[in-house]
């Protein structure tokens, strides 16, 4: 600032920083409303939908985990279809107080149980807007199935605009956008939680203090991270995503996330042609970073210690990543596609 605009500053706040003229502020921002299918704009509303059963949510009291087992509501009969896209969304106030929802599909037996089918629908967490899947790939839904859901909530709610108040008949919905029934895949896609620290367990955070945790993984094949999510509570402030090349040496970072916030979790969805190819053998690391002090400013206690566990007041430190499983021959034809596509861009420019 020149010394002028300085001393224009210091004159406002000595008279008491008073409102400007109304009419020179910016419009209001249009923000999306949270009971909206984020996706709908892009592909129109939900394929399918699986809404939880309604539960009312106290406006106080510890951590709740619901556990229904739900029917898909449009799923075509006896045919395994392969997902375009997926959003969960906790319907009205209680965008607030889900802190996470998890959904797997699950296969309805003679006796009447159900028996897991190993596939993953989702995972949600707060703000997050929902999952694109690329082409080319299929991440299933299993013939006939169900979805059994595994939601986390938080009586009363976290952050600004938490409502502190009794929800009743508290649903939270899974939309699902199919690809068509003759899709052409050549590939499978999962969506997996890597843990860091042996299944997190060694994770302990000490009163004002900062910690950093790192996770390790490689594939007996090539694969493509085509999206990633870093999961922690309230004491996790950044995360990164690296690649650590055994035959050369070199390490790449591949995805950063600073300034984290439990009520904002995002999946970073790698646009196609910049999504990361891992060869076989290759290391992914993954980091976080946490901030057990008063400086930050979703620490309900800097003086706590802070271990592993479930609950809100606790802590996690995991990535969850959709992964595309590769074979060699799919990997160097991906690679050959991008080289040739960066050197049509080159000549291009050149000319």
């Amino acid at each position: 600032l020149s010394q002028e605009d300085i001393n224009t500053v210091v004159a406002w706040v000595d008279q008491g920083a008073p409102l400007g003229d109304p009419a020179d502020m910016p419009p209001p921002a249009d923000l999306r409303a949270t009971d909206e299918w984020s996706l709908a704009a892009e592909f129109g509303p939900p394929d399918l939908l699986a809404p939880s059963s309604p539960i009312d949510i106290p406006a106080a009291g510890n951590d709740i985990w619901y556990r229904p087992i739900v029917e898909i509501q449009g799923l075509p009969e006896n045919e395994e279809r392969c997902i375009k896209a997926l959003q969960v969304k906790p319907r009205g106030d209680a965008v607030t107080v889900v802190h996470h929802a998890n959904s797997t599909f699950q296969l309805l037996q003679d006796d009447g149980s159900f028996r897991g089918t190993g596939a993953r629908a989702t995972e949600y967490a707060m703000g997050k807007l929902g999952e694109i899947i690329p082409d080319g790939v299929c991440r299933r839904i299993p013939a006939g199935s169900h979805v059994r859901w595994d939601i986390h909530m938080y009586p009363g709610g976290l952050g600004a605009t938490a409502a502190n108040d009794v929800i009743e008949d508290n649903v939270v919905e899974l939309g699902i956008w199919l690809h068509p029934a003759d899709y052409e895949y050549e590939y499978r896609q999962d969506l997996v939680s890597y843990n860091f620290m042996e299944g997190q367990r060694e994770l302990l955070l000490p009163p004002n203090s900062g910690f950093m945790t790192q996770g390790f993984r490689s594939w007996d094949h090539p694969v493509r991270i085509d999206s990633f999510q870093p999961h922690g509570h309230l004491r996790l402030r950044s995360a990164s995503l690296e690649v650590f090349y055994p035959k050369t040496g070199r390490t790449e970072i591949i995805g950063m996330v600073s300034n984290w916030s439990a009520t904002w979790h995002q999946s970073h969805i790698f646009e196609d042609q910049v999504a990361p190819l891992i060869p076989t053998g290759a290391v992914v690391i993954m980091k976080q970073w946490f901030d057990n002090t008063s400086a930050n400013p979703n620490n309900p206690d800097p003086d706590q210690w802070v271990d592993y566990g479930q609950r809100t007041a606790d802590e996690m430190s995991h990535f969850w990543m959709a992964v595309s499983h590769l074979d060699e021959e799919g990997y160097e034809k991906i690679v050959e596609e991008r080289e040739a596509a960066e050197e049509e861009q080159r000549i291009a420019v050149s000319n």
